[in-house]
């Protein structure tokens, strides 16, 4: 990425540590990057802070990843979502992919795929 056109990366995972760790590694490479370690804590810091893209865990206790990208679609359109996740049924991945989601990442992650996936959407935004 170039100086000055830093983009924002919103995690949610409710794997704190995880979610931590991936931050810090997004953030050394020019992204600035929040982290939310549930659902309804990831889409009320979206009602202040719209980021350029979300990576978005699938499996989460009380609200579920398909449940928050229903609602992303419904009040922020096509942003760009990058599913996580290290258990995930083909009926999630199908009804994700639905919705239109940019990819999906297993769990423990390929960092360099996932960075270099993530670079492509945000410059396609």
């Amino acid at each position: 990425m170039q100086a000055g056109t830093q983009k924002s990366v919103l995690i949610i995972d409710d794997e704190e540590d995880f979610a931590h760790t991936l931050a810090e590694r997004l953030s050394l490479r020019n992204l600035a990057v929040q982290v939310a370690c549930s659902g309804a804590e990831g889409l009320a810091f979206m009602e202040q802070n719209l980021p350029d893209a979300l990576l978005l865990d699938m499996r989460m206790p009380a609200m579920s990843g398909i449940e928050v990208l229903r609602t992303v679609r419904q009040k922020y359109g096509m942003l760009p979502v990058l599913i996580i996740t290290g258990h995930c049924s083909q009926e999630d991945h199908d009804r994700a992919q639905e919705l239109g989601v940019q990819g999906y990442h297993s769990k423990p992650l390929d960092f360099k795929e996932l960075f270099e996936q993530l670079v492509e959407v945000l410059h396609q935004k």
